[in-house]
């Protein structure tokens, strides 16, 4: 190969599909002009960037579109190489007509690997068909600060959580033959003071111990083949000329072996934010050496500036041919290079490429399949925060206090066209409804109120005011009307989600809520890009507090009805969580959805009513004063509340919680070896038994907790959970075994470092809600351990049904 012909294959064009079939065309964005397709060839091209998600096109004409483009890529190339393809992935394929599934933020609100999985698959399977090889998808970014616009992209703020939720993405996404992409590596959502694209100033101990485990499970057991280097720098390097990260870290410590490709924009960004560049080629120089193997979106540095730094000689070709070699290998494994390889993708197999009209609509991206997964993952995502009782609302219980959670009648009402699933119960004796619900907030009659930033109504849809959504998007106000077929419903939004409080005041709602019998507030964020939303890329918050007015609304709401019997139900389709003031200690319930996808408002519907059991838990903590940030529930004691200073970080729901509409005993704990070895592993056994009326899930988390450290530990850390889903009366005889590689931490020395000495392990239901506690002590010599050692806990799990008890 020329030297041109190498560096194509290390750069893309940004394209989008021809509505017509007609190949792609270059995406004019705000770097610079496109170059057209005809510049880069006959040298070859590397990738095609996101052809689906920059314009709506229907998704047949789209495959064909990309077809065209690829037989002209391979007719053009002397060696008739084609380009990858990728585009986003993150909560669903972004493309129009496509399913949009829950944002990340609700994957870790389900606390359920094995469903994220199966969305992936999903997802990746219509990629693949439609002549995708890449998704740059899952977010792998640990939350530290929660008013970062990027937070519902991320699956929470703890790195457990995330490495196993994101570990079951990839192995999803890579089973469906398309390649995963780990991003934003790394230390991207640490950025100071909760804003984008800001600096990152931690230190070696935070960096190795909460940011880089999710990505590094990802690599050794997800069998990721890319991974995307992140825009910030930490402490003063960027992501993108980090040789230490990207090269050292990456590859030659935890074995990757696939692509590092570039953030959009990230090279040319070393240069005109970060100021370690001087022109184009020092930038693309210092990436390249780095680690960095393809430059996206577009060809930018790596064209003539790389040509330039060769033939000056201030870049060695070998630098190159690593890269190439890395990207071929990878077309080599997608199968790209074999002599039998068509453009044609598997969604067009049979069909009649001649007419297009005859073509449009013949491929769907939103089956009945990928719905129902849209759906399952939905409803096992929503969170409720507190129940004193009001809920459900169909088969209501009147024993329970503030707080607790609450068993529930015999009988629940569903909807005519509802869909029960597993974790949803429709009894034969069913219930009524209220007789008239006011349905009072900004969310209310939102179609995309329940979509994330890079879902494409959102992402694409609003440049494009005249095409539809694409998917059926039902509305808050219209999945309760299904839910509730009996009720009177109505409708007052109060104010907009960012707007101010209404000149006339909020005299329409405080009337609609005096006249009801229950009232469902609908808060929340609206998903953008860089300012046009209150959550999403670029649109980071001052503050926790509720955006716009919706505070304001809320407690007139509750003045409205104190003292009536009224209740008050607060539900929240948002991106991250808000302070919600009075209403956790006044509201009756609160419903937390992280953006649930087109199946979120029913899935939140079927959480009020009752036909649906709330199983999910917070990804997130729920923070209780609007300035207390940053503050994670992974935090060391000097970050908690104390004497010394006038803030009380002390979160509203701490990481991990949820209620349900049922109650579970923990009891009959045992342990093993009190005193295992620093190379051994603690064994304890307990029973969990569902005491309540009705089938339920209980999310079982293992906290870790060390008293005494040669460096300074959080109060405690996640390190492992399972979801139990039990029947009415059933029992669970959970054992778990915990290696004392899970005790490691970074130490003094930069080392991983298992120290004998006390650990306490917390059988819990929340990192607030600790309801057994085993102590242990490591016994042996220090060790040292790295990248191959045990990153689990086993859980193994003996069930016992009601009449055995």
């Amino acid at each position: 190969m020329t030297t041109e012909e190498k560096l194509a294959q290390l750069y893309g064009l940004w394209a989008g599909a021809s509505a017509d079939g007609a190949e792609v065309a270059p995406h004019q964005h705000d770097m610079d002009a496109p170059p057209a397709l005809s510049d880069l060839l006959p040298h070859g091209l590397g990738q095609v960037t996101r052809p689906f998600g920059t314009v709506p096109v229907d998704p047949a004409l789209g495959a064909l579109s990309l077809m065209r483009t690829q037989e002209r890529v391979v007719a053009a190339g002397r060696f008739g190489i084609p380009a990858m393809a990728h585009d986003e992935c993150l909560a669903g394929f972004a493309a129009w007509g496509a399913t949009t599934y829950p944002v990340p933020l609700s994957w870790g609100a389900s606390f359920d690997p094995e469903l994220v999985r199966e969305m992936a698959a999903a997802i990746g399977r219509d990629m693949r068909s439609v002549g995708l090889h890449q998704g740059l998808a899952p977010v792998l970014d640990v939350v530290r600060d929660a008013r970062w616009g990027r937070v519902e992209e991320t699956i929470g703020e703890d790195p457990y959580l995330i490495g196993t939720l994101a570990t079951a993405y990839v192995r999803g996404l890579e089973s469906a033959g398309v390649v995963a992409t780990l991003k934003h590596f790394a230390g991207y959502s640490a950025s100071r003071g909760g804003r984008n694209l800001a600096p990152v100033g931690m230190g070696p101990r935070e960096l190795a111990d909460v940011v880089l485990p999710p990505f590094e499970m990802a690599v050794r057991e997800g069998g990721v083949r890319s991974v995307m280097s992140a825009y910030n720098d930490i402490d003063g390097v960027p992501c993108a000329a980090d040789e230490g990260l990207l090269t050292e870290l990456l590859r030659d410590a935890w074995g990757f072996e696939g692509t590092v490709v570039a953030d959009y924009f990230g090279i040319a960004f070393l240069r005109t934010l970060h100021g370690v560049a001087g022109d184009w080629a020092q930038a693309a120089t210092a990436a390249l050496t780095a680690g960095v193997d393809v430059e996206l979106p577009t060809v930018k540095t790596f064209g003539q500036p790389l040509r330039d730094a060769i033939a000056e000689g201030r870049l060695p070709l070998g630098a190159v041919d690593r890269a190439v070699r890395r990207v071929l290998t990878q077309k080599a494994g997608l199968g790209l290079l074999d002599p039998e390889w068509s453009a044609r993708p598997a969604a067009l197999a049979g069909a009649d490429l001649a007419d297009t009209e005859r073509l449009r609509g013949t491929v769907t991206l939103d089956s009945p399949a990928h719905r129902d997964i849209s759906r399952r993952l939905a409803e096992r995502a929503v969170i409720l925060l507190r129940n004193d009782g009001t809920l459900p609302l169909c088969g209501r219980t009147e024993d329970a206090g503030s707080g607790a959670d609450v068993g529930v009648g015999a009988g629940v009402a569903v909807g005519p066209d509802a869909a029960v699933g597993p974790d949803a119960v429709a009894g034969p004796d069913a219930v009524a409804g209220p007789a008239r619900i006011a349905l009072i907030g900004p969310q209310a009659e939102a179609p995309t109120a329940v979509l994330g930033c890079y879902s494409f109504p959102v992402h694409v849809g609003p440049q494009h005011p005249g095409v539809p959504a694409g998917v059926e998007l039902p509305t808050l106000r219209a999945a309760l009307a299904a839910e509730f077929p009996a009720s009177e419903i109505v409708t007052v939004a109060g104010t907009g989600v960012d707007g101010p409080a209404p000149a006339e005041g909020f005299g329409a709602a405080v009337e609609a809520a005096r006249a009801a019998d229950v009232v469902v507030v609908a808060l929340g964020d609206r998903a953008g890009l860089f300012g046009r939303g209150t959550s999403g890329e670029g649109c980071d918050a001052e503050t926790l507090d509720l955006p716009g007015a919706q505070g304001p609304l809320l407690d007139a709401v509750l003045d409205a009805v104190r003292g009536t019997g009224t209740r008050v139900v607060v539900t929240l389709l948002a991106g991250r969580p808000y302070v919600l003031g009075r209403a956790v200690t006044e509201a009756g319930a609160i419903v937390q959805a992280f953006f649930p996808g087109q199946e979120g408002a029913p899935a939140v519907a079927g959480v009020l009513s009752g036909r649906i059991n709330p199983s999910g838990r917070l990804p997130v903590s729920v923070p209780r004063l609007p300035g207390a940030q940053p503050s994670t529930y992974l935090a060391a004691p000097l970050a908690r509340a104390s004497e010394v200073s006038s803030i009380d970080p002390t979160p509203a729901f701490g990481f991990g919680h949820g209620l349900t509409y049922t109650t579970f005993a923990w009891s009959e704990l045992t342990t093993g070896d009190p005193r295992p070895a620093t190379d051994g592993a603690a064994e304890l056994s307990f029973t969990v038994t569902n005491t309540g009326g009705r089938a339920g899930a209980e999310v079982v988390q293992l906290y870790l907790h060390d008293p005494v450290a040669s460096a300074v530990q959080p109060e405690q850390r996640l390190v492992g959970y399972v979801r139990l889903p039990l029947e009415a009366g059933e029992r669970a005889r959970v054992t778990v075994t915990v290696p004392a590689d899970l005790a490691s931490f970074t130490g003094r020395d930069g080392r991983r470092t298992v120290e004998p000495g006390a650990l306490e392990l917390r059988l819990a239901a929340s990192s607030t809600e600790v309801r057994l506690t085993a102590g242990f002590t490591l016994t042996g010599p220090v060790r040292y351990v790295d990248h191959t050692r045990a990153l689990h806990a086993t859980f193994a799990v003996r069930r016992s049904p009601a009449t055995d008890r």
